[in-house]
């Protein structure tokens, strides 16, 4: 059994942690639906063939979000500014949305510390140049560590 199975409860805690320090959210609902925003935002940009490649290397409860209510046969967007790019993420169940202007960067940090960095690092080498641009993050990698494994 793969060890994010196993374990999936405990990685998404940590995952949804990391979410809540970074924005300030204190709500595990209010996390989810900011990952969930930046999730669906970032995923409107890829191929089917690019989204699989990147939900194949988070972990277990990332990679069923990233792919929960997903129309596949939409065809992918252009990547546009950061402020942008935020408020789409923030347009998501706009009545229940407390996402912070921040939200990519927290989530972005988040996945960090839940991957395994040359796993992801191989899938953003294969994307458009804009994808590792929504992924990076201005901190010390030992910041960025993997959490749990």
């Amino acid at each position: 059994m793969p060890w994010t199975y196993r374990h999936a409860s405990r990685e998404f805690r940590a995952f949804l942690d990391d979410v809540k320090d970074a924005t300030g959210l204190v709500s595990d609902n209010s996390a989810y639906t900011a990952v969930d925003g930046v999730f669906r935002t970032f995923r409107r940009r890829l191929t089917v063939e690019e989204a699989i490649a990147v939900a194949q290397v988070l972990p277990s409860v990332p990679r069923a979000m990233f792919v929960q209510d997903w129309d596949p046969a939409e065809a992918p967007v252009a990547f546009t500014d950061r402020a942008s790019l935020t408020r789409e993420a923030q347009a998501l169940r706009p009545h229940h949305n407390l996402t912070p202007d921040n939200a990519i960067e927290a989530t972005a940090r988040a996945v960090w510390r839940a991957v395994d960095h040359l796993a992801f690092d191989r899938v953003l080498d294969r994307l458009p140049h804009d994808a590792r641009a929504f992924w990076t993050v201005d901190a010390p990698p030992e910041d960025l560590a993997q959490r749990i494994r």
